[in-house]
């Protein structure tokens, strides 16, 4: 088929290059969000599915909205079979949605329904989920309801970040995405309609969302810290000002310390939380550089007494 890539951050290029390495089907093009503001300049960078297009001499689309007319004119020209998509970052509106032959195939991580919506990685991992995966299923007007043609699984380990988890999948994804464009492509696969039970909702996880409680379990603040990391990143207070947590540990030894109280030893740090402590590995203070945890203890003189979260 002649394919056109839709996707943005790098968890979309591994979809890339398996399209293109597949020899199967034609990449005629890519669409791409527009290049945004990086860096310590600010200057405008282009996404990472735009620079490996670029590398790999495919045209690249970037419209602001992909309902621009001149954006649907080009696309109606290139005429693909199936546009394949991967985080693309914008809604699709109906008239986009009716240029392919197969419509457009979105590849989604997580194994649906469960985790509709923009961040489902994230929210696994702080719902406790043991298993997730990743599906493709062909884009509605609806918020990730269409039907599906195929599902991969990978198991939530006791330690994943959503950054660890979000690059297996994307991995894992990349070849589902490429056996989807097959099965379509010979008419040895279809799309089945999604259960209507076991619907669960993953809307983008807010700045307040990684605000850790520390009267909640030690269970549920180690999940929040994972799941919140590398974006937008877990976050308590200490003297005033945000601390990052960039990881904990829970430690169920450790049952002597109220929520958010400060327990300091030689080489560790423990915070208190709504069941037993959790140990403080890695931290962020503002204006500072990731560092382990008992090096920032020893900078910033913790005294008996002192807690996060005031």
């Amino acid at each position: 088929m002649k394919l056109v890539f839709a996707g943005t951050p790098e968890v979309a290029v591994p979809a890339l290059d398996a399209l293109i390495a597949s020899g199967r089907h034609e990449v005629a093009a890519v669409v791409t969000r527009p290049d945004a503001p990086a860096g310590r300049g600010r200057h405008l960078v282009a996404s990472p599915v735009a620079q490996r297009a670029e590398e790999a001499g495919i045209e690249v689309l970037k419209p602001v909205k992909p309902r621009d007319e001149e954006f649907l004119a080009r696309l109606r020209e290139i005429a693909p079979d199936c546009c394949p998509v991967v985080a693309y970052g914008a809604l699709l509106p109906r008239v986009a949605l009716d240029i392919p032959a197969h419509g457009w195939v979105n590849l989604h991580f997580s194994l649906l329904p469960a985790w509709r919506g923009a961040a489902p990685v994230q929210h696994s991992i702080m719902a406790g989920d043991e298993i997730t995966g990743a599906s493709t299923f062909l884009i509605e007007e609806g918020l990730d309801s269409g039907p599906v043609y195929g599902t991969v699984t990978e198991e939530i380990r006791p330690t994943d970040t959503s950054g660890d988890l979000l690059t297996r999948l994307a991995f894992a994804g990349s070849g589902l995405l490429a056996a989807t464009m097959d099965g379509i492509e010979d008419g040895s696969l279809k799309a089945v309609p999604q259960p209507a039970d076991g619907i669960t909702l993953a809307p983008k996880i807010t700045v307040e969302d990684a605000h850790v409680d520390w009267s909640a379990p030690a269970l549920r603040v180690d999940r929040v810290v994972r799941g919140c990391t590398p974006a937008p990143g877990s976050w308590t207070v200490f003297r005033g000002e945000r601390l990052k947590l960039i990881q904990v540990a829970p430690a169920t030894d450790r049952t002597d310390l109220t929520p958010g109280e400060l327990g300091v030893g030689k080489n560790n740090v423990h915070v208190g939380t709504g069941s037993h402590a959790v140990e403080l590995l890695w931290v962020q203070a503002q204006g500072k550089k990731p560092m382990r945890a008992a090096d920032w203890a020893r900078g910033v003189r913790i005294t008996s007494g002192e807690r996060l979260g005031v």
